[in-house]
């Protein structure tokens, strides 16, 4: 059970700093990325939540914090599937914490006229096109986890570093798209209170990096395998 609140807590830091980012530190209306610190501010501020959280549960859950992690790993051998299931449903409720803390610090207050939790979308017509970005780099980052935490090719106590600079670079590229998910507790959470287009839209952030999560696990299976 250690493992699951661990979970639990890490996905909750994760999407109260980074969709917190998004909508206090980074916007100056409504949630949108448009002043403060911007697009950068953002990237970093869940790269640096995976950080801070590798290093302090890391040694009790491997500090996935993501189901398309968890559904990785387990596809790769790594964990049963009991666990995979605990953790994908702490890492949801945890989400669901966090955004419900983001809403009521929202509801509140009156800081910059903000009123979205943070939660992804993507513009009309463009559904392929976030689908692709979202597969694409899911598998990408979830490539880097399973490499970076391999017990013998891995990074060792570098791990969460490099994992999450990984995950800033990845939100760079992906945040003018869909926002960047590659995450779908960090997509559910948000949805959840924000509803409208985002409850609309998140299947697709939950379909598309358990997509990319299980080509990243096949790749690593071909590539860091021991087999010739």
């Amino acid at each position: 059970m250690k493992k699951y609140i661990a979970e639990m807590l890490g996905t909750m830091v994760l999407v109260l700093m980074g969709c917190g980012s998004a909508v206090f530190a980074a916007s100056g209306m409504a949630g949108t990325v448009a002043s403060g610190v911007g697009t950068l501010g953002v990237a970093f501020a869940f790269g640096l939540s995976v950080v801070a959280m590798a290093y302090a549960i890391g040694g009790i859950s491997g500090c996935h914090i993501n189901p398309a992690i968890t559904l990785g790993v387990f596809l790769s051998g790594r964990m049963s599937g009991k666990d995979a299931a605990g953790y994908m449903v702490f890492q949801v409720i945890g989400a669901i914490i966090g955004s419900a803390i983001l809403f009521a610090l929202v509801s509140t207050g009156g800081h910059g006229g903000a009123t979205a939790t943070g939660a992804n979308s993507f513009a009309d017509g463009a559904t392929l096109q976030a689908f692709i970005a979202e597969a694409v780099f899911t598998f990408i980052f979830v490539l880097v986890v399973l490499g970076s935490t391999d017990e013998k090719k891995g990074a060792g106590n570098l791990a969460g570093l490099a994992i999450g600079l990984t995950l800033v670079l990845v939100h760079i590229v992906c945040i003018p798209i869909t926002g960047t998910s590659v995450n779908p507790a960090r997509s559910i959470g948000p949805a959840l209170f924000q509803g409208g287009t985002a409850l609309a839209q998140l299947w697709l952030f939950i379909v598309a990096p358990l997509v990319g999560a299980a080509c990243s696990a096949a790749v690593w299976k071909l590539i860091g395998s021991e087999k010739k």
